[in-house]
C-alpha cells in the first residue's frame, strides 16, 4: 500500500476557502453600512452599532472556542495515554493551529467593544452605570476594563503558546524512530505540557472566560453552569469539525491508517457530548424556571416567551434530538454520509445556540436577520479551511514514529 504522507491542497479547496472568506468580508461590510456606521450617542444609535459588534462577537468567540477544543481533545487523550487517535492526530493539530489566528481577531473585537465607548453590549464598561447600579458595583472588581483586557490577552496568549508547544513536540517524532527510553521521555514530556494546557483550560474555558466574554453581556444574571454549558457546546462542535476534515481527507485518498473504527469513536464523542450538552441545557433552564426568581428568569424571558422562542427550542431539536436519533445506532457512526450530515448540523446548531446567547441582550424586541451573521460565520469557516489546509501541507499527515502509533493502527471498537 502506497502511503500519501503529504497533503497537497487542491485548487478547488483553495477557491472554497477564499470564496467563503470573501463572503465573510462582504457580510461585515454590509452589516457595518446598515448598522455599524450609525452616528450619534443616543441609546438608539448605540443599539444599532451593537447589532454589528454582537455579530462579530458571537462568531469570533464561537469559532475560537471550537478550534481550541481540538487542542483540548489532544491533551485529554495524552493524559489518558490513549493511542487510538494518533493516525489522524495531525488533523486535530491543524485545527488547533487556527487558535492564534482567530485569537488575534477575537481579541481585537473584544477590546474594541470594551474601549469603543458604547455600552449597549457590556453595560459594566460605563462608569455611570456602575455607580448607579449596586449589582454592577458589586461585580466591578471582576467586571472592569483592566481585568477584562489582561485576562483576555493572557488567555489567548497561553492557548496559542501551549498549543504551539504541543504541536512542536508532535512534529519532533518525524525526525526518526525512538528507542524505548526516548519514547518514555517523549511521552512524559507530552504529559507534562498537556497537563499544563488542561490546567489553563480549566481556569479559562471551564470557568472565568465565558463569564467575561459572554455571560457579562447580561451582567445582572449569572449561572454556575454557564461555563460548562459553553464548553459542551464548543467541544462537540470541535469533534464534529475534526470528523469533517477526517472524512474529507479519507475521500481524497489520505489517512490510509484511519478507518471506520476511528470514525466510530468520533461519532461516539459527538453522540455522548450532545447528550451532555442537553443535560446542562435542561439543568440550567429547569432550575431557574422552577425557582421562578425574577433576577434569574429575566434572562429567559426574551428566549422562552419572546421573539427568540423558536430559536431557543430549535436548539434542543438540532443539538439533542437529531444526534440522539441519528447517531444512536452503531452503523450510523461508521457511515461517512451520516456522520458528515450530523457534523454539519451540530456545528450549525451550536452556532445558533451562541446566536441566542448573545443577541437577545442587544435586540430584545426582535430577532435580527440571520443572513449577515451566517455570512460572517462562513467567513470564519473559510479562514479555518485556509489555515488547516496550509498546516496539513507543511508536515507528514501521520506521525509514524509516535510511540502509540501502532496502537492506533490496530485500534478496534
Amino acid at each position: 500500500m502506497t502511503i500519501r504522507e503529504k497533503f497537497e491542497i487542491p485548487q478547488r479547496y483553495k477557491l472554497w476557502s477564499y470564496g467563503l472568506m470573501a463572503v465573510g468580508v462582504i457580510s461585515i461590510i454590509l452589516l457595518f453600512i446598515t448598522h455599524g456606521a450609525a452616528a450619534g450617542h443616543t441609546p438608539e444609535a448605540e443599539h444599532e452599532r451593537a447589532r454589528f459588534w454582537s455579530s462579530l462577537l458571537q462568531n469570533s468567540v464561537f469559532f475560537l472556542l471550537v478550534v481550541n477544543a481540538a487542542m483540548f481533545m489532544i491533551c485529554a487523550t495524552i493524559l489518558a495515554w490513549a493511542g487510538w487517535n494518533i493516525s489522524f492526530r495531525r488533523v486535530t493539530e491543524a485545527i488547533a493551529a487556527c487558535v492564534p489566528v482567530i485569537g488575534v481577531i477575537c481579541s481585537v473585537i473584544l477590546l474594541a467593544i470594551v474601549f469603543g465607548g458604547d455600552h449597549a453590549i457590556y453595560h459594566w464598561v460605563s462608569d455611570d452605570a456602575v455607580r448607579t447600579d449596586h449589582i454592577l458595583e458589586h461585580k466591578s472588581p471582576f467586571l472592569n476594563k483592566t481585568f477584562f483586557t489582561v485576562w483576555t490577552l493572557l488567555t489567548i496568549g497561553l492557548w496559542s503558546f501551549l498549543g504551539w508547544k504541543i504541536r512542536q513536540l508532535s512534529l519532533s517524532t518525524d525526525t526518526g524512530k525512538m528507542s524505548v527510553e526516548e519514547g518514555k521521555k517523549f511521552q512524559w514530556t507530552n504529559t507534562v505540557w498537556a497537563a499544563v494546557f488542561l490546567f489553563v483550560f480549566a481556569l479559562t474555558v471551564m470557568s472565568t472566560t465565558p463569564w467575561l466574554w459572554l455571560m457579562s453581556i447580561d451582567a445582572h444574571w449569572y449561572s454556575t453552569m454557564y461555563s460548562w454549558y459553553t464548553f459542551a457546546s464548543t467541544f462537540v462542535s470541535g469533534i464534529a469539525l475534526i470528523a469533517l476534515f477526517v472524512i474529507y481527507l479519507k475521500n481524497k485518498g489520505y489517512l490510509e491508517y484511519t478507518n471506520e473504527e476511528h470514525l466510530h469513536d468520533l461519532g461516539k464523542f459527538m453522540f455522548a457530548f450532545s447528550v451532555f450538552w442537553c443535560y446542562l441545557w435542561f439543568s440550567q433552564y429547569m432550575l431557574i424556571w422552577y425557582s421562578n426568581q425574577p433576577e434569574e428568569t429575566k434572562y429567559f424571558e426574551p428566549r422562552v416567551e419572546g421573539p427568540y422562542r423558536g430559536i431557543f427550542f430549535l436548539n434542543i431539536i438540532i443539538n439533542f434530538i437529531a444526534p440522539l436519533l441519528l447517531l444512536m445506532r452503531r452503523g450510523a457512526k461508521r457511515n461517512y454520509t451520516t456522520v458528515t450530515i450530523m457534523a454539519v448540523l451540530i456545528i450549525f446548531g451550536h452556532w445558533l445556540d451562541f446566536f441566542q446567547m448573545v443577541h437577545p441582550a442587544t435586540s430584545m424586541d426582535h430577532v435580527p436577520m440571520l443572513l449577515y451573521d451566517l455570512g460572517i460565520g462562513l467567513g470564519f469557516v473559510g479562514l479555518i479551511l485556509l489555515v488547516v489546509g496550509r498546516t496539513l501541507a507543511k508536515h507528514p499527515l501521520v506521525p509514524k514514529n509516535h510511540p502509540f502509533f501502532k496502537e492506533s493502527v490496530i485500534h478496534h471498537t
